[in-house]
């Protein structure tokens, strides 16, 4: 016999929203799938494709110019750093008259298995000091990609905008500068593990100073009432979440919580935890290799049948071909 819902809601303690938050971003982790030392002389411009990994780039001496489609070209100087989180084509270069040449195009010197470096084609001899060096990398999300905070990040992060309202992120750019600087043994290593807490760290920056928009999932985790509402959705995904246990939850009417859930969120409550069930189903499947029907039945699906429906109208797709369809997320 299932404990009465107004007795099991009172005794589950849900994280606050801010919990949330710090739950997702202490999670995330961005798995560097390569990183790169390019050292170039003038002119020089490289593009890169569009991907579904992560990008990032530190420049670590000299200036770049950085184009995006949303900001046309952007000067960077050392120290800066950008992260394009759904790594949309950009071009970095010299100067903006220069023609790019593909990432893939340009020879590579492998250091250690998912480092390498990049140098201008150019066989004139040239003075190392005066070479523009940039860190960059492809980095892969741990989250799903259909999660609300990577869908609400913008194409375009530079810490340098960040900087003034999150002294962490500061911290980190001095500590790749004197990477960089010292050029010590193990440099490249110590600043890709440095590369993947900084674009954590512009993450945080940006949800936290209030850098986007006053709607959507963010909003709704910044608001007392319905972040509460929300994390324990996150906590609980296998929990049959229904609107008159999450009004309980809020401490609201069921219709003055259904309209001010959808209102902050942009969707019913019964859509967004329908949502939150799939992202963890997909997981399941991808990750440890559940079957089917076990996650149906986790989820508090009747059958395998309505779980695949579901799924299907969420996802776009059966979940029976999640595993040969996608590369799996990594933990």
């Amino acid at each position: 016999m299932h404990d009465d819902s107004s007795r099991h809601v009172a005794a589950v303690r849900p994280p606050e929203a801010s919990d949330l938050l710090t739950r997702v971003l202490l999670g995330l982790r961005l798995d560097g799938v390569e990183y790169g030392r390019c050292v170039m002389h003038e002119p020089w411009a490289i593009a890169f494709p569009a991907q579904r990994d992560a990008r990032f780039h530190f420049v670590a001496r000299g200036s770049a110019w950085l184009w995006t489609a949303a900001d046309e070209w952007k000067r960077l100087g050392p120290g800066d750093a950008v992260l394009l989180p759904r790594g949309s084509f950009h071009v970095m270069a010299s100067s903006p008259d220069v023609p790019a040449v593909d990432i893939h195009e340009l020879a590579r010197e492998p250091v250690s298995e998912n480092l390498y470096l990049v140098r201008s084609t150019d066989d004139a001899p040239r003075d190392p000091a005066e070479a523009d060096v940039m860190f960059c990398g492809a980095m892969r999300f741990n989250l799903d990609p259909l999660h609300p905070l990577l869908a609400m990040v913008p194409d375009l992060m530079h810490a340098g905008d960040l900087v003034q309202r999150d002294p962490a992120v500061f911290a980190v750019l001095e500590a790749m500068e004197r990477e960089v600087s010292l050029d010590r043994i193990g440099a490249c290593g110590i600043l890709a593990r440095l590369a993947d807490v900084l674009a954590a760290s512009i993450i945080r920056a940006w949800v936290e100073c209030g850098c986007s928009d006053s709607t959507g999932w963010i909003a709704a985790v910044r608001c007392p009432k319905v972040g509460k509402v929300i994390a324990a959705i996150h906590a609980e995904p296998e929990r049959d979440w229904d609107v008159p246990a999450l009004a309980r939850l809020m401490g609201a009417s069921r219709s003055r919580f259904a309209e001010a859930f959808t209102r902050t969120v942009g969707e019913s409550p019964a859509r967004y935890v329908a949502k939150v069930k799939m992202f963890q189903a997909r997981r399941w499947i991808q990750q440890e290799g559940m079957r089917v029907t076990v996650a149906a039945e986790r989820l508090g699906y009747d059958s395998e049948a309505s779980f695949s429906r579901a799924f299907k109208r969420i996802m776009g797709m059966p979940p029976s071909a999640v595993r040969a369809t996608e590369e799996p997320l990594r933990a």
